[in-house]
């Protein structure tokens, strides 16, 4: 931060420095790419040897790899690999070296050798984010990794020898950047200089100049009566009203607003940025919002009625669409909704990147205009992982029926009961068969037993679950009941259900026969036969000719033609439960979950009209979208691959193949819609000279015909062996079919050709002789075309020769196993799911664009393809404003854009190229526009933009809108200096800043960022630029990157606190810690980028605990350690499972009995290296901001120590201490002899945010005692910074808090005069607190062992979220919460002389006082300085003695820096 100062402006400029290092942009570039893919990062890799890397990239992805150079986006990735560098280690002078498993070498005439013994060593792992050169997929071959940087000689050396090896085979080629650091200025965040209140600093208060004139000198600014002037000189007053708008901005006083005056600020700021050009608006809303305070004066324009009229109206049209309210702030990019307060720039970048691929491909396929808008916002289908098979089957064997069986008569049979109130946890039983389940069994199997018997349970308890059964016996004719027992019960099943009914059958079945452990037998059967039914005939039930075999084939038909997995299987209202549910033990409570999980959307149905009390329940569910015929997983997976038909740099070969096969397409066979158009096309790749080949296709044909219209098939050869005459007739016969025939006649002749007697038939070149003559002409380039279709196979289907593959509107199914097969029900079921996923709704957009059909139904299926491929995200939305539905009437809108005041700011993108539509709402005077107006004005330099803007005023403005000054620090290229060198970086700049306010700087950045303040010789937490000479400079550095996480103990389901982890390296594993809070699992660590080890810390946590799964990290879900690579600036957030060990169930981590030494041995860097037992240590807790209260902690500090003989610790809040302070304090150790540690916590995202310094401080005084000390820490101590100490600290640790979590003093009653302040002895304090008192957070005692045991942090946490939402609650956080939180979380009152506050304690009282508070007198306003050379006698000897150490200390510093400068005359004044 730097300030430049003279009489009347001075300017702030705030740097932000990462901390780690600057990086060659050829690197970063080469991150990039690899985004886009593997294959085009190392095609970049080669180019860059050739200086063509450029081709690959169009112009808009161009502008956005600037974009994204600019902002150092990738450089934590090329740092990530730096730091695994640095843990191999490399070896000492190599700019560039190779790892062979574990062994390294530094020129490329080591690779031999360290390749010889590689097989004996392990293998390195590999990161997700590793560049492994394209090659065999061989895992039996050594792994070299290269560390080098890209562009260098020795980069090219071994480049050239890993790449021909691994072509060849031999080795696995990997690369990681290995680059020299530096530091680098960085961007993306925000700056603000926070006006702050003077009420208790000796600062005078700015006097109103003309108050009391009369009214002509309202109008007086800088000495100029403009009232009078406007009178004298009528024909200037034009430029009399730019005179004066210009003097009142660049006056350096800000003068206060009446009430009156700034009922309509926000409007008129409106008005102002309506009025000037439009490529100007963007700019003037960015100066008015972020320097607001100095041009609040200037705002006082007119505004017309129809503006103000305009403003409502999209108001209230904005409120009803997306629930949008007056002052609010949205941005949309292309619909998406861009939540400011959650992204920021290099998130919105990749949002950029994502659209993109789409809004490129769009643009290449001819669509362009409003077209491309309305293709983009369909609401394409997401991948749905919970796809239901129709139940509708007679296969099913039903032995309940909820809404006709007798027994469920009594139930109430309205689906409206489902919106009844009930208690939690109830299910509601109403005659209505809602919740469907199905088993799938061999009745053989062991597991069916315990299955049947969960069946029985259910259904003797009157749950509400109607239950079928699918039985899988074997369908030969010859097997009878007598030599299988599957058959035999199935047989017997029928015979029981004739006699009887189906539920008797199988409740009081042969089931209760067989012990656990067992399987179903054919004598069990017989002999339960004999027992149960004596007059029975076993011949005529068990033998060949029984009576009661019907339908014994169609369970075994239902269950193949499903295409579900393995036996056994269950349904739940058709979706498949996987195997790891079907356990018996678990499958009862899982049931009764989905019961309770599936009542909420019934309700939502009913709610919204879907179900009403007229609808078949059944028929409702197996009508929805995630309805299918059949389960294939091939089809169903969420893993898909799709053809990209839009044409891009370096693909023109690929997309020049891919046009033939459309064009081929034209002539396939095709059953038209009545609009002549095809919403599928489908592809179907294959050998069709093999049989499967010909099957695959011959299924294809089938469906096709059997199909709705608008489906067509289109055929590409993949032949075993080079293709010939010989091996390609009968593809050259289906060809020439397709393109002699009509639909019908080209079907069943193909079909004709596809039997084996005619394929065999034509081998022998039967008749095919005629066909051929034919078409001569037409199949004169047949090779020529076969070749290109062998070159489409290859290259981008990636098939083998021979391998089969189907292609639906460019989703890839395949290749396919030899054995696996590719049904006619198959193809319905990717018909279907082709269709419902967005090719209906492209097709019918594309309908309208009025093309010819068949290039129509291309169209379609290239639209599909990219829409499908493209990432799912949230739904866009549609905004539109008032004046849009004028759009199309070009005079209307002409004459409202010259005529009338709009509230909308349009900019228009350039024609003819991609662009971006984004709509922002804003009030111009809000923090949202601070941000929002430099992020658009960016925006609109990086991408081409149809930029709106529309001005979301606040009417009749109480207060000042806006309290201080910000900057965006965002660029949108990469700038070079005037030597072609790059520039080092941006800085947030302020300019022609007033002077009498009193500021305070914040650092605004992203949730992953850990800011320090490292260089700033001036107080930044009180800029005061009055008192200011020459420039003020603040450099910030970005520390570390945080990994946040979520953790939970599997056996309860809770999070299990006081669980701690560590994080580091495999050469220091143990560099950060933290603990798990209760409130959902949280914790943090301090990282950087590069590959961390996350582990349970050694001690009780690794002794009780281990971790089971994760997600979100970088090893397998499994594994033991888990590994974190942390690469980028965006939030790294993982998911941890543990579970108890299992002799330790009863251990509790927080036990009185057993965590004092094990806990204490677990962080053994509390203690002495020698020490056997706890050391007696005073541990002491403050925090502090600004130089001046750095001064009242220095001085707590001593007076502390100058009162005890125990050892002290002090523990500071590391977030807000100034460079200065953290440079000094190890002199201070060094010279009293205590020990201290800066603790340092990032406000967690899910809790609600403050917005004002002060405010956050006091957070951290309360919300965080849990998480910021070691376990091992038993009590702490806060000591207000401002607190002069008289005692021994030891006797308040040592205070009995009678089992509360802490104490705190009480406010004392004793100064008479005060009464009128004591705000807690009426009103809500006076009822809540009722007997008990009101208590001071200046100083308190925490016990943490207790804390923690009762969770009072996460009871804290929890209220705090709660009232936090209310501005008007909380207004003193760190003492209103506590106390607010008396009756949960029990304070106890500590003696009235352990807190002395003249403020509220008499004099008579001060003789006993142990500390004394320097409390703000609101009575007095007595500035705290004063006040305490006042108050505390020894306070001004402990002053002086601290400035006299740091005098010596600065000193010593001079006197080292001239010794290492040899010149002063070197040195610059300044900057």
């Amino acid at each position: 931060m730097w300030f430049y100062c003279n009489l009347l402006y001075a300017c702030i400029v705030c740097v932000m420095i990462l901390h780690s290092e600057i990086y060659e942009r050829l690197n970063d570039w080469s991150v990039a790419l690899s985004e886009d893919g593997n294959e085009k990062f190392w095609q970049f890799v080669d180019t860059t040897l050739t200086c063509k890397a450029g081709q690959f990239l169009t112009d808009l992805q161009v502008n956005l790899l600037r974009f994204a150079l600019a902002l150092r986006s990738y450089s934590p990735a090329v740092q990530a690999f730096q730091q695994i560098a640095s843990d191999e280690p490399p070896p000492e002078a190599c700019p560039a070296f190779i790892s062979i498993h574990g062994q390294h070498g530094c020129s490329t005439k080591d690779l031999k050798k360290l390749l010889k013994a590689a097989a004996g060593r392990p293998k390195p792992y590999l990161y997700n984010k590793d560049h492994t050169y394209p090659g065999f997929n061989k895992t039996d071959v050594p792994i070299v990794i290269l560390y080098a940087e890209i562009g260098t000689k020795k980069f090219t050396s071994f480049h050239k020898v890993l790449s021909e090896k691994a072509g060849e085979g031999t080795l696995i080629y990997v690369l990681r950047h290995f680059v020299a650091p530096k530091k680098m200025l960085l961007s993306g965040y925000g700056v603000e200089l926070a006006i702050k209140s003077t009420e208790y600093k000796a600062v005078d208060d700015t006097k109103v100049k003309g108050a009391n004139a009369e009214e002509d000198n309202k109008d007086e600014v800088q000495g100029f009566v403009f009232g009078t002037l406007k009178k004298s000189h009528p024909e200037l007053e034009e430029q009399l009203v730019e005179l004066r708008r210009h003097l009142l901005e660049s006056t350096n006083d800000m003068v206060p607003l009446k009430v009156w005056e700034m009922q309509d600020l926000s409007v008129q700021a409106a008005a102002r940025i309506m009025s000037v050009p439009k490529f100007d608006a963007l700019k003037l809303m960015r100066d008015l919002s972020q320097n607001f305070p100095s041009k609040a004066r200037s705002e006082k324009v007119a505004v017309k009625q129809e503006m103000r009229k305009e403003i409502e109206e999209n108001q209230k049209r904005l409120g009803e669409s997306i629930g949008v309210h007056p002052g609010d702030g949205e941005l949309f990019i292309n619909g998406l909704h861009i939540d400011l307060d959650i992204h920021n720039p290099f998130s919105i970048l990749d949002i950029l990147r994502g659209e993109a691929r789409v809004l490129e491909g769009l643009h290449n396929l001819g669509i362009k205009g409003e077209h491309q808008g309305k293709l983009l916002r369909l609401p394409v289908n997401a991948v749905d992982d919970s796809y239901a098979l129709d139940i509708r089957h007679p296969a099913i064997m039903w032995i309940n029926d909820i809404e006709n069986d007798p027994v469920y008569r009594n139930w109430p049979s309205g689906v409206q009961e489902l919106l009844r109130a009930t208690f939690p946890g109830v299910i509601r039983q109403i005659r209505h068969n809602l919740f469907n389940l199905v088993l799938f069994l061999d009745p053989v199997r062991e597991e069916s037993v315990e299955l049947v018997k969960l069946a029985e349970l259910f259904y003797k308890h009157k749950i509400p679950l109607r239950i079928g059964f699918v039985f899988v016996v074997d369908t030969k004719e010859e097997i009878d009941g007598f030599s299988d027992a599957g058959v035999g019960f199935f047989r017997l099943l029928n015979y029981i259900a004739d006699e009887y009914d189906l539920s008797q059958a199988l409740m009081s079945m042969l089931y209760n026969q067989v012990e656990g452990g067992e399987t179903l037998s054919v004598d069990t059967i017989s002999a339960y036969l004999k027992r149960k039914f004596p007059k029975a005939k076993a011949e005529r039930i068990l033998g060949v000719e029984s009576e009661y075999d019907d339908k014994r084939q169609d369970g075994a038909l239902f269950y193949k033609k499903s295409g579900l997995g393995s036996l056994p299987l269950a349904l739940f209202n058709g979706v498949p439960l996987s195997p790891d549910e079907m356990d018996p033990d678990e499958l009862e409570t899982l049931i009764l979950q989905r019961i309770m999980d599936t009542t909420t959307t019934f309700q939502r149905a009913v709610f919204m009209g879907q179900l009403t009390e007229d609808s078949n329940v059944v028929d409702h569910l197996m009508e929805q979208a995630n309805v299918v015929p059949r389960m294939n997983p091939l089809i169903l997976s969420t893993d898909r691959k799709y053809l990209d038909f839009t044409s891009k740099p370096g693909d023109h070969l690929k997309l020049s193949i891919i046009d033939s096969l459309v064009q081929q397409s034209h002539c396939s066979h095709t059953f038209l819609d009545e609009d002549g158009m095809s919403a599928v096309t489908m592809w179907i790749a294959g050998d069709f000279e093999t049989v499967s080949g010909r099957k695959l296709l011959l299924g294809a044909l089938k469906r096709v015909q059997k199909a709705s219209p608008g489906v067509r098939v289109g055929v590409i050869d993949n032949p075993s062996g080079k293709p010939s005459d010989d091996n390609t007739v009968l593809y050259r016969a289906i060809w020439a079919s397709l393109l002699t025939q009509k639909n019908k006649a080209a079907a069943e002749f193909v079909q004709k050709l596809l039997r084996e007697e005619s394929s065999q038939l034509l081998q022998k070149g039967t008749k095919m002789k005629d066909l051929l003559m034919q078409v001569k002409e037409r199949l004169r380039n047949a090779v020529f075309f076969l070749s290109y279709q062998i070159l489409f196979c290859r290259d981008v289907l990636k098939l083998s020769p021979g391998q089969q593959a189907v292609i639906s509107n460019g989703r890839i199914l395949g290749p396919f196993e030899e054995q696996e097969e590719f049904t006619v029900e198959d193809f319905q079921l990717l018909e279907k799911i082709t269709l419902s996923s967005s090719a209906e709704k492209v097709k019918a957009k594309v309908k309208l664009m009025g093309m010819k059909a068949k290039h129509a139904s291309d169209l379609v299926m290239k639209v599909d393809a990219l829409l499908t491929a493209a990432p799912k995200g949230e739904v866009r939305r549609d905004v539109h404003f008032i004046k849009d539905r004028l759009s199309n009437l070009v005079l209307l809108n002409l004459l409202c854009v010259l005529f009338s005041p709009s509230s909308v700011l349009r900019l228009s993108p350039r024609e003819n190229e991609v662009f971006y539509d984004v709509v922002a709402i804003v009030d111009p005077l809000t923090r949202e526009a601070q941000k929002m107006s430099p992020l658009l004005i960016v925006l609109s330099q990086v991408v081409n933009v149809r930029l709106q803007v529309f001005m979301n005023c606040r009417a009749k403005l109480s207060e000042m809108p806006l309290k201080s000054f910000y900057r965006f620090v965002l660029e949108s290229d990469v700038n070079f200096l005037a030597n072609n060198t790059v520039s080092p970086g941006p800085v947030a700049r302020f300019m022609e800043l007033p002077e009498s306010p009193l500021l305070t700087l914040i650092m605004i950045t992203p949730e992953s960022w850990m800011v320090q303040a490292v260089s700033s010789p001036h107080d930044l937490d009180n800029i005061h630029l009055q008192e200011v000479n020459g420039v003020v400079t603040a450099e910030y550095e970005l520390e570390h990157l945080l990994l946040e996480g979520h953790c939970f103990d599997l056996s309860t389901g809770q999070p299990p606190r006081g669980l701690q982890f560590t994080l580091g390296m495999s050469r220091d594993p143990l560099m950060y810690d933290t603990i798990v809070m209760a409130n959902l699992g949280y914790f943090q660590l301090k990282a950087n980028p590069g590959a961390w080890t996350l582990k349970l810390r050694k001690g009780r946590s690794e002794d009780i605990y281990q971790i089971l799964t994760h997600d979100g990290t970088d090893s397998p879900a499994d594994a033991g350690d888990v590994l974190v690579v942390l690469n980028s600036f965006h939030s790294k957030i993982v998911k941890v499972r543990v579970q108890k060990k299992a002799d330790k169930m009863n251990e509790d981590l927080l036990s009185e009995n057993s965590e004092s030494k094990g806990i204490w041995d677990s962080i053994a860097r509390c203690l002495k290296p020698t020490s056997k037992k706890k050391e007696d240590v005073l541990n002491i807790f403050s925090v502090a901001s600004g130089h001046l209260y750095e001064r009242f902690l220095r001085i707590m500090m001593l007076s502390v120590l100058r009162h005890t003989k125990t050892p002290v610790k002090f523990w500071f809040l590391k977030n807000y201490l100034s460079p200065s302070f953290k440079e000094t304090i190890a002199h201070m150790a060094e010279k009293y002899g205590f020990q201290y540690e800066l603790v340092q916590y990032k406000w967690p995202r899910w809790l609600h945010q403050q917005t004002e310094k002060q405010r956050i401080i006091w957070g951290y005084k309360i919300l965080f005692l849990d998480v910021l000390f070691p376990l091992a820490v038993d009590k702490i101590i806060f000591v207000d910074a401002d607190q002069i100490v008289r005692a021994d600290l030891k006797d308040l640790r040592d205070f009995d808090l009678e089992g509360a979590p802490y104490g705190y003093t009480p406010f004392c009653d004793s100064r008479r005069e005060m009464e009128g302040y004591r705000f807690w002895k009426s009103g809500y304090w006076a009822s809540h607190l009722g007997h008990r008192k009101y208590h001071i957070s200046a100083l308190y005692v925490v016990d943490l062992k207790k804390f923690r045991k009762i969770a009072a942090g996460d009871r804290l946490r929890g209220q705090y979220q709660a009232l936090s939402q209310d501005p008007n609650s909380l207004s003193n956080l760190d003492q209103d919460l506590p106390n607010n939180m008396i009756h949960q979380v029990a304070i106890k009152s500590l003696p009235q002389e352990w807190m002395w506050c003249e403020t509220w304690c008499d004099d008579t009282s001060k003789v006993s006082a142990k500390t004394i508070d320097l409390c703000n007198n609101p009575k007095t306003k007595e500035p705290k300085l004063t006040a305490a050379a006042r108050i505390v006698p020894e306070w001004v000897e402990y002053d002086n003695e601290i400035k006299q150490l740091l005098g010596r200390v600065q000193e010593q510093e001079d006197t080292a820096t001239q010794k290492q400068t040899p010149s002063p005359s070197q040195h610059d004044k300044g900057y």
